[in-house]
């Protein structure tokens, strides 16, 4: 059975930065399920593993443009600290969630000077080249709620 739409993949992955360092994995007793044609794997992945079977390797280079975008200046901004919650240190690094128009953004908070937090909206990953190392470990048919629903239903997960 190959990859399609409407198809549960399971794979194996390890993905590297350009340097070659290790950013993700798949646990090694736990490939990740997802299912195909539904935008829950980055574009350039998906479109490369489209066709295949299981068992087969693939080996692939995705640009940022069909990864997690290019980085956007726009999305870096400095909000002052009143809008944090109180009581809490913010430090460099930290993750916060924000409602947007366009849906859950997350931010990292990059500077932190006096009453001025500076934090940057775009995807950590924005901007880099992805190399995906990928092994098929299996592919069905998706169940018609799982189409429904548009992801993976794992066993013992009550989805409503």
């Amino acid at each position: 059975m190959q990859v399609s739409n409407n198809k549960v993949v399971s794979i194996h992955y390890t993905l590297k930065n350009n340097e070659g360092a290790v950013i993700d994995e798949s646990p090694k007793e736990q490939p990740l399920q997802y299912l195909h044609g539904y935008g829950n794997l980055i574009p350039g992945l998906e479109k490369a593993l489209m066709g295949k079977s299981k068992e087969d390797k693939i080996d692939v280079s995705i640009p940022p443009e069909e990864a997690y975008g290019i980085r956007d200046d726009n999305n870096i901004q400095k909000v002052p600290k009143s809008q944090f919650e109180q009581g809490v240190e913010i430090k460099p690094g930290m993750q916060f969630q924000s409602q947007t128009e366009a849906g859950v953004q997350i931010f990292t908070v990059t500077s932190v000077e006096d009453d001025q937090i500076t934090v940057d909206g775009n995807h950590p990953l924005a901007g880099e080249t992805l190399n995906f190392n990928v092994e098929i470990a299996e592919v069905r048919e998706a169940t018609d709620e799982e189409i429904k629903h548009g992801h993976v239903h794992l066993p013992g997960h009550e989805h409503h």
